[in-house]
């Protein structure tokens, strides 16, 4: 738990956004072995550690009727890229889908991640151009949101 925690928090400062990382182990342990937990993930190992991981969770499409897996985060020790380690990754998310017949493995990119565009191509992602993500959060969720969960 501890050693994913840390590469989340080196991905979120690699992706120039580490304050707004916020993740602690007891969060992750909870939202992976919790009583109702909704995150899956793989690590990969090699020499007795674990140099990467992917974390993901279901989606699901009313156009395909459905499932999906959403790779939330994915990241790989700098000395173990170019080694097959992201691609094995991507390969377990894939089995997923494949297991149960979910139709959709999805994820995000930042458009300057270029060497991440590349490696992803190489698998058969294919971007999704017309689409532009959105996101209300912070004190326009809270707004929006109004009353605590339960009241009208």
């Amino acid at each position: 738990m501890e050693t994913i925690v840390r590469m989340v928090h080196d991905l979120a400062a690699y992706e120039k956004s580490g304050d707004e990382c916020r993740l602690a182990v007891d969060q992750l342990r909870q939202a992976l072995f919790g009583e109702r937990p909704a995150l899956f993930g793989h690590v990969a190992e090699a020499e007795g550690r674990v140099v990467g991981f992917v974390l993901w969770f279901l989606n699901f499409s009313t156009w395909t009727g459905t499932h999906g897996v959403y790779g939330e985060d994915m990241y790989v020790d700098p000395e173990f890229r170019r080694h097959g380690v992201g691609r094995a990754l991507f390969e377990a998310m894939a089995r997923e889908c494949v297991q149960h017949g979910y139709q959709r493995l999805e994820f995000w990119t930042l458009d300057w991640n270029t060497g991440t565009i590349a490696f992803t191509a190489s698998l058969g992602a294919k971007p999704m151009g017309e689409w532009t993500v959105y996101r209300i959060s912070g004190p326009e969720l809270t707004a929006l949101g109004g009353s605590p969960a339960g009241e009208p």
